[in-house]
């Protein structure tokens, strides 16, 4: 038997250590995917490309072919009335005034539940002790429906047992919900952004966790002041979790806030605000003109895609995802 040490032939030392030293180097590269079929990918995105066609175009076309007819609330005809939907909305004093409650509401409720959410991530993201209990007690309201959480808020501005209107009326404020317009604006407010606020804490404390410590090491070294600290630091890495947010929150109060207006204004007196989602309800299933709901429809349709495409055009620029 020869004295000298036979070495391995190239790739087979890492055949021999095998799973226990790892792959070659240039086995650990990310491989391709190939699929046998070129028509596999496209089954795979088939479920989801049927949904979003069935519930969202679909429904879409509809909403634009109805918009231009005059139809029957029980189905027995239609007729083409061109754009004398869209006019009659668009003149309505009532419809302006929907909308300017509510562009006042989404930027209240959007702003008060980004504020709030941030203000408790940071506070929760110090906490030591009991984290665990504090963030749970933060999040379960998320799991609350919207029409459950609109049942809670009238209880708690009900004229006889709320205790909202009980500490509002030491301060000589009497609240009546569902009958004076600025109160049950405050109440849909108030229910909206309580609702809302455990999902943006939730992102926010994840985005805060995610921050290095080395970072936040370095800046308590250059800056003392804490607010100081955190406006020119914290809240600049923040930055494309709070415009993800900004987003979700503007489409939440659009749209997401219908299930919290339909109970506090349902059955009430005919002066009360609503949304324009909850003047589309109202005209379509309780006034049954299906022309001028889907005119609303389409109007509020334009207003998402202007609105998003304003926030991706000029708010993005702002945020620097590294």
């Amino acid at each position: 038997m020869s004295g000298t040490l036979a070495t391995p032939a190239a790739g087979g030392f890492w055949r021999i250590l095998g799973k226990s030293a790892g792959k070659p180097p240039e086995d650990t590269a990310a491989k391709r995917v190939q699929f046998n079929s070129p028509l596999l990918p496209y089954l795979f995105l088939a479920p989801q490309m049927a949904i979003i066609f069935i519930f969202f175009y679909w429904p879409s076309v509809q909403a634009i072919q109805s918009s231009f007819y005059l139809e029957d609330p029980f189905g027995f005809g239609s007729t083409f009335v061109g754009m004398a939907n869209y006019t009659d909305v668009l003149k309505s004093g009532e419809y302006l005034g929907i909308a300017r409650f509510t562009a006042i509401f989404t930027a209240l409720v959007t702003f008060f539940s980004l504020a709030i959410g941030l203000l408790l991530a940071v506070k929760a993201d110090g906490v030591i002790r009991g984290n665990a209990t504090y963030k749970t007690l933060l999040i379960w309201v998320y799991a609350i429906a919207p029409p459950v959480a609109g049942l809670m808020g009238m209880m708690m501005f009900d004229q006889h047992i709320g205790p909202l209107v009980k500490f509002a009326a030491f301060f000589g404020w009497d609240i009546k919900v569902g009958l004076d317009y600025t109160d049950t604006a405050f109440a849909m407010i108030v229910v909206s952004v309580w609702k809302q606020i455990p999902y943006n804490f939730i992102f926010f404390l994840s985005g805060l966790q995610g921050i290095p410590v080395s970072v936040r090491e370095a800046a308590l070294m250059d800056c003392r002041s804490g607010f100081r600290r955190f406006w020119t630091v914290i809240l600049p890495l923040l930055a494309p979790t709070a415009f993800f947010l900004l987003i979700i929150n503007t489409t939440y109060a659009l749209f997401d806030t219908f299930g919290v207006i339909d109970v506090m204004v349902k059955d009430k007196a005919a002066n009360n605000p609503i949304t324009l989602v909850y003047k589309v309800y109202m005209d379509g299933f309780r006034g049954n003109d299906l022309g001028g709901s889907s005119a609303q429809s389409v109007i509020l349709m334009i207003i998402v895609f202007v609105l998003t495409i304003f926030q991706f055009r000029f708010i993005e620029r702002r945020v620097h995802y590294n």
